[in-house]
C-alpha cells in the first residue's frame, strides 16, 4: 500500500513563488509591462483635497459601469403594449410598455433590484455633480492654461456626454415624468424650421412618441455614449499623465517639481480606499432615499401630465431657458412658423456652452501668454477670470431655477408671471452684478494679502513704546504662509504693436483692448525688496 506526502508549508509558498515570476515575467517579456508600471509608478499627486473631486467623478462612473451592468439581464427596451402583471397591486392590470414593465419587476419583483436602480440613479447624478465641481476647480484656478487646453476640452467633452448619458438614462422606463421630457425634446426638435419634422420623425420612428424611441436610446445609453466615455477618459488621464499635475504654490514647488505622493505604493493604497468610500456613500443614499419612484407616476399617458414636472437637475438648466422666453414669439416665413420662443433657447444654450469650450484659447490670445503653467492660481490672484466664472455659474443657476418656476409658485403661494419676471431678472442682470462684485471682492482680498504678507497678523496685543506710543504687535508669517500670498505672476495689458509689414491691424487693436480690459485692475505682488523692507522694519 503506497502513500504520498504532501509538500511542506515553506515548498507550497516556493512553487508559488516561482509560478508568479514565471507569469510576471512571460507577461512582460511580451506587453513591456514593468516599465510602464514603473514608469506610472514614480508618477506624483499633489495632496490637496481638491484633487479628488475627478477621483469621485472616476469613481462614481465604475459603479455606473457596475450596477448598469447588472440591470441590463433584466431591462426590456421594447414599447410593446403589455398589461402589467407584478406584485405592485396599484397598477395591477395597467396597459404599459414592456420597458416601465420590466422596471416596475426590477424595482419589486428582483431581490436588490430597487437597490441596484437607486445605486445607478444616485452614482449617475454624483458623476455629473462631480465633473461639474472638478471643471469649476480647474477654470478658477487657472489649471487650463497651456499646455492642458485640450485635456480641457476633453473634459468639457465629458460633461456634455455624461449629461447626455443621464438623459437617455432617465428616458428609458418610460413613465410619465421620463415621456413628459421625451416629450420636451420632441416639441424643441421639431422648432428647428424646415427640417425639424423630418428629424423628429427619425429620432422616433413616426409620429411622437413613436415605437422605436426607447430601443434607440437604450442602445445610447448602454453601448454608444459609455464607449466613448471610456476612451475620453483614458485620453484624459493619459494627458493628465503627460501634462503633469497641477499644484498651489508653497516652497519647494515649481514649475518643473511636482511636491506629493507617489502612485506606488502611497496614492494607490489611498485611491483603493477612498473608492470604497464614495460606493459606500453611494449605497448608503440609494438605500436611504428614494429617488424616480416610477410606481408613483405611472405610464407615460399625455393627458394627467403635471405642472410640477422637472427633469434630473444637471439637464433643469435647458428646460429653464424654455420657460424663461415671453410668450408670442414667433414669425411668419410664408407658411412657415418660425418658433423664436425654441430657436432663441436653443441659440443661448449652444452659445454658452460653447463659450465653455473654447475660453481657455480665448484668455490665451487675450493675454498673450504662450508660456506652461503647472502652478495653480489662487481665484483672487486672477480677478477678472474668477468674475467670469462667477458670471456664468449664475447665469447657470438662473436658467437652472426657472426649470422649479411652477414649484416655487405653488409652494411659496406666488403667481407664476411674478416668479418667472425675477428669475428673468436673475438671469440677464445677474451675471453682469456678479462680475462686478466679484471682481471687487478679490481685489479687495488682494490687498489685504498684500498688507498681511508685509506686516503679519494683527494680534490684538497692544504695546506702549518708551515714548508714550502704542502700537498693536503684529505676529509673522511663517515661510509657507508668506510664500502662498506673493508667489503669483504678475500681468501687464498686451501692447498695441505693428506687424512684419509696419501696419497695426484691427486684430492687434481687438487683442489689446481685451487684454487691457482684463488687467485694467490688478495688484503688484509684493516684491522681495520689500518683504526686506517691512522685515528690516519690524526687527
Amino acid at each position: 500500500m503506497s502513500t504520498t506526502t504532501a509538500p511542506a508549508p515553506n515548498e507550497q509558498a516556493t512553487r508559488g513563488t516561482r509560478f508568479t515570476s514565471w507569469a510576471a515575467n512571460y507577461v512582460d517579456e511580451r506587453t513591456s509591462m514593468s516599465g510602464l508600471v514603473k514608469e506610472l509608478g514614480r508618477k506624483i499627486f499633489p495632496d490637496h483635497w481638491s484633487f479628488m473631486l475627478g477621483e469621485v467623478a472616476l469613481y462614481s462612473f465604475v459603479v455606473i459601469l457596475l450596477s448598469g451592468s447588472f440591470l441590463t439581464f433584466f431591462f426590456q427596451a421594447s414599447m410593446a403594449e403589455v398589461e402589467y402583471d407584478g406584485s405592485y397591486v396599484p397598477l395591477k392590470g395597467l396597459e404599459m410598455s414592456a420597458a416601465m414593465q420590466s422596471t416596475l419587476n426590477i424595482s419589486f419583483d428582483l431581490r436588490g433590484g430597487l437597490l441596484i436602480r437607486q445605486i445607478h440613479h444616485w452614482a449617475a447624478l454624483l458623476f455629473v455633480a462631480s465633473i461639474g465641481l472638478h471643471m469649476l476647480r480647474v477654470f478658477f484656478t487657472g489649471a487650463f492654461r497651456k499646455p492642458r487646453e485640450v485635456n480641457w476640452l476633453v473634459g468639457f467633452l465629458l460633461f456634455v456626454l455624461a449629461m447626455a448619458e443621464g438623459f437617455t438614462g432617465y428616458s428609458l422606463p418610460d413613465d410619465l415624468l421620463s415621456g413628459n421630457g421625451l416629450r420636451i425634446i420632441d416639441g424643441m426638435v421639431k422648432g428647428v424650421p424646415f427640417f425639424g419634422t423630418w428629424i423628429s420623425y427619425l429620432l422616433f420612428g413616426g409620429e411622437f412618441p413613436g415605437t422605436q424611441i426607447v430601443g434607440r436610446l437604450y442602445t445610447l445609453h448602454i453601448l454608444l455614449l459609455p464607449a466613448i466615455l471610456v476612451a475620453l477618459l483614458g485620453v484624459h488621464m493619459l494627458l493628465l499623465i503627460v501634462n503633469k499635475h497641477t499644484q498651489f504654490a508653497g516652497p519647494g514647488r515649481t514649475n518643473d517639481n511636482v511636491v506629493g505622493s507617489p502612485i506606488m505604493p502611497v496614492f494607490a493604497a489611498k485611491a483603493g480606499g477612498f473608492f470604497f468610500i464614495v460606493f459606500g456613500v453611494i449605497a448608503l443614499v440609494a438605500a436611504t432615499v428614494t429617488i424616480n419612484p416610477i410606481w408613483a407616476y405611472g405610464p407615460y399617458d399625455p393627458s394627467p401630465v403635471s405642472a410640477g414636472t422637472q427633469p434630473d437637475w444637471y439637464i433643469g438648466f435647458a428646460d429653464g431657458a424654455l420657460r424663461l422666453i415671453p410668450p408670442g414669439w414667433e414669425l411668419m416665413l410664408g407658411p412657415y412658423t418660425l418658433s423664436l420662443n425654441i430657436l432663441v433657447p436653443i441659440l443661448v444654450l449652444l452659445v454658452f456652452l460653447a463659450v465653455v469650450a473654447v475660453y481657455p484659447f480665448v484668455e490665451a490670445w487675450i493675454t498673450n501668454d504662450k508660456r506652461e503653467h503647472h502652478i495653480a492660481d489662487r481665484p483672487r490672484n486672477a480677478p477678472t477670470r474668477t468674475a467670469i466664472g462667477a458670471a456664468g455659474v449664475t447665469f447657470y443657476a438662473g436658467l437652472w431655477s426657472a426649470a422649479s418656476s411652477d414649484l416655487i409658485a405653488t409652494h411659496f403661494k406666488l403667481s407664476i408671471e411674478s416668479v418667472t419676471h425675477v428669475i428673468q431678472a436673475v438671469t440677464i442682470l445677474g451675471p453682469i452684478v456678479a462680475f462686478f462684485v466679484t471682481k471687487r471682492i478679490c481685489l479687495a482680498l488682494q490687498k489685504k494679502d498684500r498688507e498681511i504678507a508685509l506686516h503679519g497678523f494683527e494680534s490684538g496685543r497692544i504695546v506702549r513704546l518708551p515714548g508714550g506710543e502704542y502700537i498693536e504687535v503684529h505676529e509673522q508669517l511663517s515661510e509657507y504662509e508668506r510664500w502662498r500670498l506673493v508667489s503669483f505672476e504678475e500681468y501687464h495689458p498686451v501692447m498695441v504693436r505693428p506687424d512684419a509689414r509696419g501696419r497695426i491691424t484691427q486684430r492687434a487693436k481687438l487683442r489689446a483692448s481685451l487684454s487691457s480690459w482684463f488687467f485694467e485692475d490688478r495688484i503688484a505682488p509684493v516684491t522681495q525688496k520689500e518683504l526686506e523692507s517691512s522685515s528690516h522694519g519690524h526687527h
